[in-house]
Formats: C-alpha cells, sequence, structure tokens
C-alpha cells in the first residue's frame, strides 16, 4: 500500500502528461510521399550544381509548405501555402538585412514579433503568415545566407512553389473530391448520431455532428465570393449540407422518444447513409422510395419530413445558387418543411443574401471586419507586445551572453508562445520533450553521415515524419521537425554534430524566456476567463430559448436557425478553450475541472431547446410563454451567477410536473399532453445544469 502511494506521489499530473498522448489520426500518405519529395529533391538539385545551400534554402521553404498545407479543398491550399510564403519572403529579407548586427538586429525583430502577433488574431491564413513572417526573420537573422539579399527570399519562394505544384498536379483528377467527402461524411456522422438516440452515446455523437457541421461548412465557404454564382457544383454541395440541418434537428427530437417504444428503426440511419453514398459518388440518383415506415409520432414525423426534403435536394439536378432556402424541390412527396421554410424576400439579398445558418461573411467582409478588430483589440494589443518582449529577449540573450550566436533561442520562443497552438505553458514542456527527442534522431546522423549525396535518401526519410506524426500532438510535431532543421541548418554553418548540445541549451533558455516572460509575467495567462466565456454561452442560450418559441415565421425562423448554428459554434469553441485550460497548471486546470460537466449541461440545454421545438412543429402543444419566461430567467440568473461567482439563486421556474428522469412516458401516437409538460425535458435540462453550478459557485 505505502508503495503504491509512493508510485502516486511520483506519477506526473494528468495536466502535465495530456499533451504526451498521441491523438488517434490516420496517416496522410499523400502528404507523406509529398513531404519526402519537396524536402529531399531540391538537395539533389544543389548538390548536382555544386550548389547545396541553395538547396538548403529551398527545402527550408518547402518545410514551411508542409507544416501549413493542412487543408482539404484544392482551392484553399492555394491560398493557405501561397499567402504564407510570401510573409516569409518579407521575414527572411528583413532578417538577411539585419544579420550580424547585433543591437540592430534586436530591434528589427522585436518589431516584427510585435507586427506577427497581431497579424496572427485575423484568422487561420494571416496566423500561419504571421509565423512564418517571424520565424524566417529569426532565421534570416541567424544564419549566412547567399548573397545579394534577394537570393534567400527567391529560393524559400520557391521552396513553397515546388509544394503547391505537387499539391496541385492531382487537382484535374480529384477536383471537388475533397468538398464531397467533406459533406458526405456529415450525413455519415448524422446516421451514426440517428443510431445513438437514447443511449449512452448520444452526447458524444451530438458534438461528433458540431465538428462534422462545423469543418463541412468552413471547407466550403472560407474563401466565398461571387465563385458561387458561377459553379453550380458548389452551390450543390453548399444546398445539400443545408438539407441535413432539419434531420440533425430531428434527430436531437428522437431523444426523447419514449424507451417502451425500443430504439429507432434502422430505416431512419440507413436513409441517410443512402443520401451520403450519393453525395460521396457525386450522383443525384436517390432511390425514389427511402424504405420509411410510417410514422408513429412527433419525432418520426419530424425525421420522415426532413429525410424526404433532403432526399429532393439530393435529387435536384440543378440547385438555386443562394442555396435550398431558395428552391423547392420538386414532386408531391417532397415538400420542405415548416422549420425549413424559406423566409420572406428581402431588397437586399440581391447583393448579399442571407445566410439562414450562420455561414461566414464573404472574405473582403471579414478582412475588414478582422483587421479592425486587430488594431483595435487590447487581446491583440497584449498578445503583440508579449512575443515583442520574449523575441526582444531572446535575441538579447544571445547577443549579450557568452553562448554561440543562435538563432534557436527565439525559434523556440516563436513556437511556443503561438496563441492558437494551445496552453503556454504546456506547449514550453513538450517543446523541451520534443526537443531533446528529435536531436536523439539527429544526433547519429550528424555524427555518422557527412555532408553530401547521403543528406538526400536521409532527409528523404526524415521528411516523411513530419506530416506522419504532426497530427499525433505538438511534442510529436516537435520532435520529427527538430532533426529537418538541423540538418538543413548544417548546409548553412557546417558545424555538424557540435550543434547538437548547444540547440537543446537554446531551447531550455527558449522554453524559461517564455515561462516567465510569456506566462508568469501576464496574469491573464493563469487567471483564465473561462468562466466569462461559459457565462457568455449560457446567456445565448437563454436568447435561444426565448427564440425558439417565440410566435412568427419566415425571418423569425430563419433568426432561429442562424442563431442555433452559431450558439453550438460558439459551444464549440468554448469546450475547445476548457480541453485548452485542463492543460494547465493548477489553478487553472483544477477550475477547468470543476466547469466542464457544466460545460457539457448547457450543450444539454441547446439540444433540448431543439428538440422541444421540433416536437411542437410535429404535433406537440406550443408551450405557455409563462413556462419559456422562467426558464430563460433561470438561464439568465445562471449566466449572471458565473460572471460575479456568487451564489445561483433558487429556480424561479413553475413545478415540474412532466415524468421524474427514467420515466419512459406516454407514447409517441398517444394524445398530445399538456402544453406546459413539454417543456419538461428542457427544464430538467436546464435544472440539471444549476444543480451542477450551485457547489462551484458557492
Amino acid at each position: 500500500m505505502a508503495r503504491r502511494t509512493r508510485a502516486a506521489r511520483l506519477t506526473p499530473p494528468s495536466w502535465l502528461t495530456a499533451g504526451l498522448r498521441p491523438h488517434p489520426a490516420p496517416v496522410p500518405w499523400a502528404a507523406v510521399a509529398r513531404a519526402s519529395v519537396a524536402l529531399s529533391a531540391p538537395l539533389a538539385v544543389g548538390f548536382a550544381t555544386d550548389r547545396p545551400e541553395y538547396g538548403a534554402l529551398v527545402s527550408m521553404g518547402a518545410l514551411s509548405a508542409v507544416i501549413g498545407d493542412t487543408a482539404d479543398a484544392y482551392r484553399m491550399r492555394v491560398f493557405n501555402i501561397a499567402v504564407p510564403q510570401l510573409f516569409g519572403a518579407v521575414g527572411v529579407t528583413l532578417g538577411t538585412l539585419v544579420y550580424g548586427e547585433g543591437w540592430p538586429a534586436v530591434v528589427v525583430l522585436t518589431v516584427v514579433a510585435l507586427v506577427s502577433g497581431m497579424i496572427s488574431s485575423i484568422g487561420a491564413v494571416a496566423s500561419v503568415s504571421g509565423l512564418l513572417l517571424l520565424l524566417n526573420a529569426v532565421v534570416g537573422a541567424g544564419l549566412p545566407m547567399p548573397q545579394p539579399w534577394w537570393k534567400a527570399p527567391l529560393l524559400l519562394s520557391l521552396g513553397g512553389l515546388v509544394v503547391l505544384v505537387l499539391t496541385l498536379f492531382a487537382w484535374p483528377l480529384r477536383g471537388g473530391v475533397p468538398e464531397r467527402e467533406a459533406v458526405a461524411g456529415t450525413y455519415r456522422t448524422v446516421a451514426g448520431f440517428l443510431r445513438a438516440a437514447g443511449t449512452p452515446a448520444h452526447d458524444e455523437r451530438r458534438q461528433a455532428v458540431t465538428q462534422s457541421l462545423n469543418g463541412s461548412y468552413d471547407l466550403l465557404l472560407a474563401h466565398r465570393t461571387r465563385r458561387h454564382g458561377r459553379s453550380p457544383g458548389l452551390a450543390r454541395l453548399v444546398a445539400r449540407l443545408n438539407a441535413v440541418i432539419p434531420i440533425v434537428e430531428a434527430a436531437s427530437a428522437a431523444k426523447l422518444r419514449p424507451t417502451r417504444l425500443g430504439p429507432l428503426p434502422e430505416a431512419y440511419p440507413a436513409a441517410v447513409l443512402t443520401l451520403a453514398d450519393a453525395i460521396g459518388q457525386g450522383s443525384a440518383a436517390v432511390p425514389a422510395d427511402l424504405g420509411l415506415p410510417p410514422p408513429t409520432g412527433p419525432s418520426e414525423r419530424a425525421l420522415d419530413q426532413a429525410l424526404r426534403y433532403a432526399a429532393a435536394v439530393v435529387a435536384e439536378p440543378v440547385p438555386d445558387p443562394r442555396g435550398p432556402h431558395r428552391s423547392t424541390p420538386h414532386g408531391p412527396h417532397h415538400a420542405v418543411p415548416h422549420h425549413a421554410a424559406p423566409p420572406a424576400p428581402d431588397p437586399s439579398d440581391a447583393v448579399h443574401p442571407p445566410d439562414p445558418l450562420g455561414r461566414p461573411a464573404g472574405p473582403r467582409v471579414r478582412l475588414r471586419r478582422t483587421a479592425r478588430a486587430a488594431l483595435l483589440s487590447g487581446a491583440s494589443w497584449r498578445y503583440g507586445l508579449r512575443l515583442a518582449l520574449c523575441i526582444g529577449l531572446a535575441q538579447a540573450v544571445v547577443s549579450v551572453l557568452p553562448v554561440p550566436r543562435s538563432y534557436w533561442v527565439a525559434l523556440t520562443v516563436t513556437f511556443v508562445l503561438k496563441p492558437d497552438f494551445g496552453s503556454v505553458f504546456s506547449r514550453a514542456v513538450l517543446r523541451a520533450l520534443g526537443t531533446a527527442a528529435g536531436l536523439l534522431i539527429a544526433a547519429p546522423v550528424l555524427a555518422e553521415v557527412p555532408i553530401g549525396w547521403w543528406d538526400v535518401p536521409t532527409m528523404a526519410l526524415l521528411a516523411t515524419l513530419i506530416p506522419a506524426v504532426s497530427a499525433k500532438g505538438y511534442a510529436f510535431q516537435t520532435a520529427a521537425i527538430t532533426p529537418v532543421i538541423l540538418l538543413l541548418s548544417d548546409l548553412l554553418n557546417h558545424q555538424g554534430f557540435r550543434l547538437v548540445l548547444p540547440r537543446l541549451y537554446d531551447s531550455l533558455i527558449g522554453c524559461a524566456i517564455v515561462l516567465v516572460a510569456g506566462y508568469l509575467c501576464w496574469p491573464e495567462s493563469w487567471h483564465t476567463r473561462i468562466g466569462d466565456r461559459l457565462a457568455d454561452a449560457v446567456g445565448d442560450t437563454a436568447a435561444y430559448v426565448a427564440m425558439a418559441f417565440a410566435a412568427g415565421p419566415g425571418r423569425d425562423q430563419t433568426s432561429r436557425l442562424r442563431h442555433r448554428r452559431r450558439l453550438y459554434r460558439d459551444l464549440s469553441a468554448v469546450r475547445s478553450e476548457f480541453q485548452r485550460a485542463l492543460t494547465e497548471p493548477p489553478p487553472t486546470a483544477t477550475r477547468a475541472a470543476a466547469w466542464w460537466p457544466l460545460v457539457i449541461a448547457v450543450e444539454r440545454v441547446v439540444e433540448a431547446t431543439t428538440a422541444t421545438r421540433v416536437r411542437v412543429e410535429h404535433g406537440e402543444p406550443a408551450p405557455p410563454s409563462a413556462g419559456v419566461g422562467a426558464i430563460t430567467r433561470d438561464l439568465d440568473a445562471l449566466a449572471t451567477a458565473l460572471r460575479t461567482g456568487t451564489a445561483l439563486p433558487g429556480s424561479t421556474g413553475p413545478a415540474d410536473r412532466s415524468e421524474p428522469p427514467g420515466s419512459s412516458g406516454p407514447p409517441e401516437d398517444a394524445a398530445p399532453q399538456d402544453a406546459d409538460d413539454v417543456l419538461g425535458p428542457l427544464r430538467r435540462e436546464v435544472l440539471a445544469a444549476c444543480a451542477i453550478a450551485s457547489p462551484v459557485l458557492r
């Protein structure tokens, strides 16, 4: 017993070891082959032309492109690779101009870090662009580059072009395939959600549906422009993706089916899979008879109508470019369900069509909004200043202390302090561990492989590790990238095995700078605002409840759909923020663990609201406004308590006259229940959320 207790004390805490557990992810074999060719071929050309340093710089540019190539759609990959390469070219130019200049280099890199940090908040592509701007500036200021000054940016950009060309080889054959597969995958995820109705796996499947919908919408609409009007295929996929929303809502309502009726008939998820297969094959051939059983209650009526509507949209040969809400499928059995009814026309729709599902705005609009937010946001300035402070300290340490001149300290700071890569504290620890593992791989290579043609197959092998293990976690990605960077930098400074230990020391110095100047000195990093973010989500949930049961068709219905999609996106972001906080040291991790059940409870409240709304639309009586008002007041009170940290007042709602938990309730084909009882499932979820929050708020 004493031995077990001692072992438990020596076991690292879960918040520290979470990043060392590999995430389950398939190996992207096409990316593996692409990385191997893109990083090794330039070296071969460099040795063949007796310019190995040129080949090394081209491979460095290819490495940046390989790391940034995270999109699926080909049109997005062009954007995601090309734009960051332009920023990288600017960065290496600035770094080359101050190479060996001492304090001027410190000043220039500090200013570049400030700009890099501020533009990182604009979006995903801007974040990668800011990263390459700073990384290449650090590399240019720390490694000797070929002269004149324009050669280094040209060679690095050529490396990015190599990856882009290799990426686009399959575009003529696979154009549109990633988008189709994403939408078909969402349908398959919804089929799994239907199968999980009323089972313990229901919540997990619901979260999978949310992630799949978010990913599919981002993939289809991230660069939305007038292209949608010129691309019937893209408009068709958007229409098909929109058509799955009524099925998702009906699947939420299916959770409320009485257990005495048994599981949901398999015909419903089978019909969704049939539609998924048609979408994946790019076909409009949908069976006229989906084999659906006669509906026996509100949930099944909602599913029947939603599936027939989706089947009509999938079979529609030429959908309206503005989405399924603007076109009505033909056929006597394909009526648009009430909860997917088109909104009333608006004169402004010709220029700015409404987004009934909360889809992102056009790129110009988003760029203006985010640029304005970046320049006027206090959080953006604070992060930029924090990154600038750490980079300035890193360069000052290299310039002042008697250590070998090294760009690796600032490189470490840049990677660790990225705001969208996860917890700063855990990244610092994982960076140190990953670098140590990478040095173990690099040491025998630098010691035994002489500079020359043997570097080509060695690089081809090492490059395969980057896409193969990057999705496993930050530490694994660091371990894969470290030997590649060391091998390339050795071709520029010819230090060989002598690089190994200094790079480990540099990494430790960089991690220490981040932990002190980028973490401990900024209270906002260890006093996270997770409670405020959760309070905002609860307040938005209260607004959604009020909107869901408000009278009025048309635009009110459109607003509800838009609000629901935005709310689920926000809840997904809150979930990610909490998962990030769980990897921070106490007290942040402890506080996040205490609030985590409430995150799940709020998601269940949103789903119960949707389910109740669907059942009301398909036969249940409309709930009284007094009952809806009581629930929204309880949620508003919970949001206020979360913001202020005060005790939660008692529920003001009417007595819960619905069945107790575990009761199967009336059969679906029974007479409609009392109007107030319709809110019973929703009221139970709200009371459960308040019960979870009460002990933590005391």
